[in-house]
């Protein structure tokens, strides 16, 4: 079993991945929260466009998703000039790159999974918090999102581990620099290109899948709770 066990430099990329899943979640917080309620609870023009251009994540190819955001972040792109000019800030090939990468690549899990959550609460609780005097602030503060917690819950948990599977967009993006951007995914493509590096490969497969499978498990366990609680749970 020892052989399995990773060494100090698989660590250390065990760590990296764990920081740039962890950043990339903190980054989606807010940007997510606002469409998921958007989404669920407002009707605009031009809806189903926002809808669409959310979840396209999902279905481009990764790398696309990555050539984009070096358009975007590069050196010479519009946001990396800007942020490099006023606050001295690189992203680009950095592990800002790979947070960033994995934020937009979680972005569409985690806007379906609170936006399912916010729909599953009952407007009239809202409508009767305001009756009794509450501003739509402290109804979204105190009502919505308190009774919509496990599917934010869940909802961080499936970014988080989309994160510790995300390549293409993060080698596009943030490149494949060791002890900066070389996450568990780029590692294992590493190994791989190396001779005699199987069992390398073999103990970051174990780890990554460990990892997003227990992620996973306890996102499901907790939409799960979501609907018990709110009194929708699916008998069949």
């Amino acid at each position: 079993m020892g052989g399995l066990l990773p060494t100090p430099a698989e660590a250390a990329v065990l760590w990296l991945s764990v920081k740039v899943g962890l950043a990339g979640v903190a980054l989606l917080a807010v940007p997510a929260t606002g469409l998921a309620w958007l989404l669920a609870r407002r009707r605009f023009p031009g809806k189903a466009v926002l809808d669409v251009a959310v979840h396209a994540p999902l279905v481009l190819p990764p790398v696309v998703t990555g050539y984009a955001l070096l358009l975007a972040f590069g050196s010479h792109g519009p946001l990396g000039a800007l942020l490099h000019r006023h606050l001295g800030l690189d992203v680009a090939f950095t592990w800002r790159a790979a947070a960033l990468a994995s934020a937009v690549m979680g972005l569409p899990l985690m806007v379906r999974s609170v936006r399912l959550a916010f729909e599953l609460v009952d407007p009239r609780l809202e409508q009767a918090a305001r009756t009794l005097g509450a501003s739509p602030l402290e109804v979204f503060r105190r009502v919505l999102v308190p009774l919509a917690a496990p599917g934010f819950f869940a909802g961080f948990l499936l970014a988080f581990a989309r994160s510790l599977g995300e390549f293409g967009a993060t080698i596009t993006f943030a490149g494949n620099i060791q002890g900066e951007t070389r996450t568990l995914p780029l590692a294992i493509y590493t190994a791989l290109q190396l001779p005699g590096g199987d069992h390398a490969a073999l103990r970051l497969v174990l780890l990554s899948s460990a990892i997003s499978v227990g992620a996973l498990a306890a996102s499901e366990i907790l939409a799960a709770r979501s609907r018990r609680r709110l009194g929708t749970a699916d008998h069949a």
